[in-house]
C-alpha cells in the first residue's frame, strides 16, 4: 500500500514538472513574436530614399542647415513700406506754357538735373527782356550813384539829389538780382540770348512712376507733369497696438515677410517709435529702416512683421522642410552622393552563366518577344543622391520658420532638405508600396 501511494505521488510530480515546461515553451513562444515587432517597429523609423540625378532636378531639392531665430519673445504686427517725401518728387513749371518735347517713358531711371521735357512759352522772353532791361539800367545808375557820391562828398551838389540816385539804384540792383534768379528757376542761360523753349530737368534721382502730359499739352504752375520716387531710402511703418507698445525700443531687429509675396524674410532695425495714436486705431506707428532686399520693393505693400523684444532663440527650419506622416513629424537629410554605372545584374548579384551566351540569350527574347521587364527599377549612369529620414518634433512656427527638434542626434554640418521634402517623402511612399525592389 505504502509502495502505490509512493508511485501516485511520483505520478503527480513529474506531470508537474511537464505542464511546467510546456508553460514556459509557451510564454516563450508569445514573446518571441514580440521581440520581432518591436525590432521590426523601431527599424520602421528607419527610412532611406535613394533619388537618381533626374529626379533630384526635377524635385527643386534645396539643401540647407538649421537658423537660429528668436519665434517665442516677439510681437506680431502688420504695416506697409513707405517713402520719406523727400524721396519723391512732382515736377512741374513755374510759368504757363505748352510741351514741345517729353524725354522719358514711366518706369524709366533718371538722375537728378537730366531733362525729362521741354516746355514752349512767351513768358520765357518777356522776362529775358526785363532782365536785359534792368542790366542796362542797373549799369547806368550805377556810374551815375558812384558821380553824384563824389559831388555829394565834395558839398558840390546836394545830398538829396545824391540820396535819390542811391534809392534808385539800390531799387533797380534787387530788381536785377529778382529777374536773374527766375531765370535760374526756369533753368535759363541769359548771357545765351533769347529762347522761347527752356528744360524741365529732374529734381532728384529715381524711376519715373506717372508721365501726365503728352506734346502739346498746355500745362499751369504747380501742374504735377511728372512724379519721381527714390525708393533707396524705403522703409516700413508698422502699427503696434497700445498693450505692446512699452515693449517697443528703437534699435531692435525686425523681421518681415510680404503679405503676397513668397517667405523671403526681409530684415530691418527700428529707427523711430511715433507719439501719437494713428487715426484713432489705438495703434501707435513704429518706423524700422529696411536692411536689404529694397530693389525688390515699391511703397505702399502690405507686411507681416516680428519685432524681437527678447534674445531667446531655438534652432527653426522653413515650414516646407516639415513632412508629416503616420502621425508624426519628419525632415530628410542628405547623407550622401554617389557616381553610378549602368551594372544592375553586378549590384543585384545575377549570373547569366546558363550554358547560353549573353548574345544567344537577347536574340532568343528578341524572337520570342520577351523583354528584361522584371519589375526592377534600373540604375541609369550619372548621380544618386541618399536621405534619410528623422523624425522630430515642431514648436513655435511664425514668419514661414518652425522650431525643430530632432529626436536623435544629427551632425553639425547635416544638409537638411529645406525645399522638397514632400516629393521625396512622396517617392518613399511608392517605393514601399509599389512592392519589389529599388536600386
Amino acid at each position: 500500500m505504502k509502495a502505490k501511494y509512493i508511485t501516485i505521488k511520483a505520478f503527480l510530480f513529474f506531470s508537474l514538472l511537464v505542464a511546467a515546461a510546456c508553460g514556459k515553451k509557451e510564454e516563450s513562444a508569445k514573446a518571441e513574436p514580440e521581440a520581432h515587432k518591436e525590432e521590426a517597429h523601431a527599424e520602421g523609423n528607419i527610412k532611406e530614399v535613394e533619388l537618381n540625378e533626374a529626379q533630384y532636378s526635377s524635385a527643386g531639392v534645396v539643401l540647407g542647415t538649421f537658423t537660429p531665430k528668436n519665434l517665442s519673445e516677439v510681437i506680431n504686427a502688420n504695416g506697409y513700406t513707405k517713402l520719406p517725401p523727400q524721396n519723391q518728387a512732382d515736377v512741374s513749371v513755374f510759368v504757363s506754357g505748352i510741351i514741345k518735347s517729353i524725354s522719358v517713358i514711366e518706369g524709366q531711371n533718371v538722375r537728378k538735373g537730366q531733362v525729362i521735357a521741354t516746355v514752349e512759352s512767351p513768358e520765357f522772353t518777356r522776362i529775358q527782356q526785363e532782365y536785359l532791361t534792368s542790366k542796362s539800367n542797373l549799369e547806368f545808375l550805377k556810374l551815375e550813384y558812384e558821380r553824384q557820391r563824389i559831388l555829394s562828398e565834395e558839398e558840390v551838389s546836394a545830398k538829396k539829389i545824391f540820396q535819390k540816385t542811391k534809392a534808385e539804384y539800390d531799387i533797380e540792383k534787387a530788381r536785377y538780382a529778382s529777374l536773374a534768379k527766375q531765370l535760374q528757376t526756369m533753368n535759363i542761360n541769359p548771357s545765351r540770348g533769347a529762347v522761347a523753349t527752356v528744360p524741365v530737368v529732374a529734381p532728384i534721382s529715381g524711376s519715373i512712376t506717372e508721365v501726365n502730359i503728352k506734346i502739346g499739352s498746355t500745362v499751369a504752375p504747380g501742374q504735377a507733369l511728372v512724379n519721381i520716387v527714390d525708393n533707396s531710402q524705403l522703409h516700413v511703418d508698422l502699427l503696434v497696438y497700445e498693450k505692446d507698445l512699452q515693449k517697443v525700443k528703437t534699435g531692435q531687429n525686425v523681421r518681415f515677410v510680404l503679405t503676397n509675396q513668397d517667405n523671403t524674410e526681409i530684415r530691418g532695425k527700428i529707427f523711430s517709435v511715433g507719439k501719437a495714436f494713428e487715426n484713432e486705431t489705438k495703434s501707435v506707428a513704429v518706423h524700422a529702416d529696411i536692411e536689404n532686399e529694397k530693389q525688390q520693393l515699391i511703397p505702399g505693400m502690405y507686411v507681416n512683421a516680428l519685432i524681437d523684444v527678447g534674445a531667446n532663440t531655438v534652432n527653426a527650419l522653413p515650414v516646407d522642410a516639415i513632412v508629416k506622416a503616420e502621425g508624426r513629424e519628419f525632415i530628410f537629410i542628405l547623407e550622401g552622393v554617389h557616381e553610378e554605372s549602368d551594372n544592375h545584374d553586378a549590384e543585384e548579384g545575377h549570373s547569366h552563366d546558363d550554358g547560353h551566351s549573353h548574345e544567344e540569350t537577347a536574340s532568343h527574347d528578341q524572337q520570342q518577344g520577351h523583354s528584361h521587364d522584371d519589375g526592377h527599377a534600373h540604375k541609369e549612369s550619372g548621380k544618386s543622391y541618399h536621405f534619410q529620414r528623422i523624425e522630430v518634433k515642431t514648436g513655435t512656427a511664425q514668419l514661414g520658420y518652425v522650431q525643430v527638434t530632432p529626436l536623435q542626434e544629427l551632425p553639425t554640418d547635416a544638409k537638411i532638405v529645406v525645399k522638397g521634402a514632400y516629393y521625396i517623402q512622396s517617392h518613399l511612399l511608392k517605393s514601399e508600396g509599389g512592392g519589389g525592389h529599388e536600386h
